[in-house]
């Protein structure tokens, strides 16, 4: 298991070397401010419920989205988080991070997870809105890599988790709602 770490601090340190640059630095810093407390993906999920005012697919696709992120969020941020208490990096290796030092536990990343379980919801409504949303969140885990905010692991493991707490509910939910 230590082989991991030491692994994951490496590649961690190689993508923050590797991909500096100041205007990277800007983009990644907008990226991730909007995936601070899932806000893209909540108003998503709320544009899809004023949609379904006048059409019930619509209103069964936005809490498709919420209920997905909600699940995510109780796995993710309520249990794992403070159950694994996963030191953030930059106190592990030493650097100081692009944005601010965040005070929650390092694994999984919320960002990402949620990112993941949303991106999932819609790709059960809509595949190629689904693509386009995989692609976002795979930017996002990559700009909580980018900021040095996360380990890689602390990245893939938000990204399964969301995956899989969004194909719970969408296989909780198929019977009774259309997407």
């Amino acid at each position: 298991m230590e082989w991991l770490l030491e692994l994951d601090g490496r590649l961690l340190l190689w993508l923050k070397e590797t991909f500096s640059h100041p205007i990277l630095d800007e983009i990644m810093i907008f990226v991730s401010r909007l995936g601070n407390k899932g806000f893209i993906w909540i108003a998503i999920g709320i544009l899809f419920l004023l949609f379904g005012l006048k059409n019930k697919k619509w209103r069964s696709r936005g809490f498709l989205v919420l209920f997905s992120l909600a699940v995510n969020f109780l796995a993710c941020n309520v249990i794992l988080k403070p159950l694994i208490d996963r030191t953030r990096p930059y106190y592990v290796l030493g650097y100081d991070p692009i944005i601010p030092p965040v005070g929650d536990p390092s694994f999984p990343s919320g960002h990402t997870a949620a990112s993941f379980a949303a991106a999932t919801a819609i790709y059960a409504i809509n595949r190629k809105w689904g693509i386009a949303a995989y692609i976002f969140a795979a930017v996002m885990g990559f700009s909580r890599l980018y900021l040095g905010v996360h380990f890689p692991t602390d990245v893939l493991g938000g990204a399964i988790l969301g995956t899989v707490m969004a194909k719970l509910v969408i296989k909780l939910t198929a019977k009774k709602m259309e997407y």
